[in-house]
Order: C-alpha cells, then structure tokens, then sequence
C-alpha cells in the first residue's frame, strides 16, 4: 500500500490547496488546526496531505485524545480560524453537533467524513471528486438556481418514463464552495449540489426509473438494473420491480410515517462521480453529476404544513434520466449539463 498511498498523496495534493484557496480562502495569517484519526487508509492519506501543505497547523490526534482536550484547543482559536476535520467515521465530542458548534464560534471549517465507507477501488474517485473548479461550480450552480427558483414545471425523463413536477419551488440552496456572502465558510467535501423542493408536493406525479439508493447502513445500493417507482400525488405508492433492500426500506417508513413522500429534487454537479464512478458514502455519493431525490418526510431545511419536525427518515436516491427539462428548456442531457 506504500506505493498506492504515494501515488494518490500526489494526485491529491492540488485538489487541497485549491480547497484552502479557493473555497475556503484560508492564509497563513490565520491559525489551522487538523483534528484526525488513524482508523482507515484515507483519514491516514488525507491527514498527511494537509500537513503536508499546512505545515504549521495545530495536529490532534482523535484516538489519541479525550473530548475535553481537543474541545479545549477549539477554545483557543480565534474567529477566521481553520478547523479540518479528517474522519473515519464522525466525531463525537460533546452533546453538540461538532460543524455546527464549530461555525457557532465563526470558525472555518472542512469536514472530510466517513472516510472508512469507501472501498480500495474508489479511492481514487473520491480523490478525484475533491477536485475544485471555481469557474464550473460558480457557474452552473448559480445558473441552474435561477431557473430552478423561477420555474413552474420539471420533468425528469428516463426512456418512456417521466416524473412531472407541476409546481414552483423552495428557495433553491447552493452547495457549490462559493462562501462569498454566507455567514457560514465551509462544511462537508467533497461538493458539488443544487437543491430544492416543491412548494406543492402533491404535484408530482409519474415514473421515475432508479438506478442507486442509500441502504440502512448508509451505503450506496446500486442493484444490476434500474427499476422504477410510480409517484401519485407526492407520493411513492409502487415499485414492484425494485430489490428486497428497497422494499424493505419502504416497509420502515410507511411503518413510522405511513406515506413514502418525495421531497427534495438535487442536481448533483460533481463530474468525477457518475452512474458508474462511485462512492460507497452515501452522503459523498450524493454530489454524483446527475439527479437524486429524498424519500420519506423529513427535510431538516425545508419546513411546510403536515410535515412535522417528529418525521425520521430522508433515504436518497438516483435517477436514471436520460434528460432534465425545466419549464420545457433541456438542462441536463447526455450525463451532464447543458446551461
């Protein structure tokens, strides 16, 4: 592994930097501080990449140290600092949730987790998915925000099969690594997301052709073939061709919420994950370029009527779509898109 581990400590050291510099806008000015952990071979490579490049940064070791310690150097950063957090899984360190705290304090964060999900062979794409390109994110994003914010129908196509949003929609959210103007800079990498969700969730109706979803271990499940789901009113009522895993994910929730609601609608922008280049994090994969959508009623940003803050489950999957039409415009085609 020595000769693999040094090969991709290579192919990764550009996509960091351009993550400090880029996205983040981090400088020698300011304090970093790398809280990691030893657990798996990517905390292990991505670690020695950031001290690698940040030479200087305060070096905590999780396995190595109680909460108190580590929360006790947070305590001595000063707002604009920088705190990169390398997980094979994902701290714990009090009752809080960590990024959240750490944003509190207008810290800068940068959050690498579940690192331990990802299987030898997708190493490199996770790598790859790391990579930062400001002028392709700050402009499709914004792009598709726009239209996505402004329109009153979408259609996702996959053969002879459509899935028909017949509604405007929520104040789409960028996830695109432009922090200019937010109050928070940072979070999870690697990115590469625009999403929303109808205001009218009992406009959608239709078929949507699946090829992955999220697993209850938070895998991706990706079976040989893709299957569909019928969608009435907001809501998935079949999809008889889909593997036993799925069935039994859809069992659960009707079980604590009765209906299987379709609520968010995500264009994912990462090139270097695909249908075919995967992750198997779940909350990684999520980023792949092409569409995914929530099941179950729980969207912990989008609040609406009958859709109490009690509901438990948000499984993603993803979408086989030949194309994406937005109010009649063709915006993705051809596993990418078009604006």
């Amino acid at each position: 592994m020595e000769e693999v581990a040094i090969r991709l400590l290579n192919r990764i050291k550009k996509n960091i930097r351009d993550i400090l510099s880029l996205a983040i806008g981090h400088t020698p000015d300011h304090q970093a501080l790398l809280v990691c952990d030893e657990q798996s071979f990517l905390s292990r490579l991505i670690s020695q990449s950031y001290i690698n490049i940040l030479p200087d940064a305060i070096v905590l070791n999780f396995d190595r140290l109680a909460p108190e310690e580590i929360l006790r150097s947070i305590d001595r950063l000063a707002p604009g600092d920088l705190v990169v957090l390398v997980q094979s899984t994902s701290f714990r360190l009090n009752e809080f949730r960590i990024r959240l705290e750490l944003f509190n304090r207008r810290l800068k964060v940068i959050e690498h987790p579940h690192l331990a999900r990802m299987l030898p062979e997708e190493f490199e794409n996770y790598i790859d998915a790391l990579a930062y390109d400001p002028d392709y994110y700050r402009t499709v994003g914004p792009a598709l925000k726009a239209k996505v914010d402004q329109c009153q129908c979408i259609r996702l196509i996959s053969g002879q099969n459509v899935l028909s949003y017949n509604s405007s929609f929520e104040d789409t959210k960028l996830n695109i690594g432009d922090y200019r103007n937010m109050k928070n800079i940072g979070g999870q990498f690697p990115i590469g997301e625009v999403f929303s969700e109808p205001k009218e969730i009992s406009q959608v109706n239709g078929i949507v052709q699946i090829f992955a979803f999220g697993n209850k271990d938070f895998s991706v499940c990706a079976p040989e073939k893709p299957f569909t789901a019928t969608i009435e009113n907001g809501v998935l009522i079949g999809a008889e061709e889909s593997p036993v895993d799925f069935k039994s994910i859809l069992t659960e929730i009707r079980s604590k919420e009765e209906k299987v609601w379709l609520r968010e609608l995500g264009f994912g922008l990462n090139r270097a994950l695909t249908r075919t280049r995967r992750v198997n994090d779940i909350s990684a994969y999520e980023r792949m370029c092409g569409i995914h959508l929530s099941l179950g009623g729980k969207h912990s940003l989008y609040t609406k009527p009958g859709f109490p803050k009690s509901n438990r489950f948000h499984v993603d999957v993803f979408v086989d779509a030949d194309r994406v039409e937005i109010d009649g415009e063709t915006v993705f085609k051809d596993k990418g898109y078009s604006i």
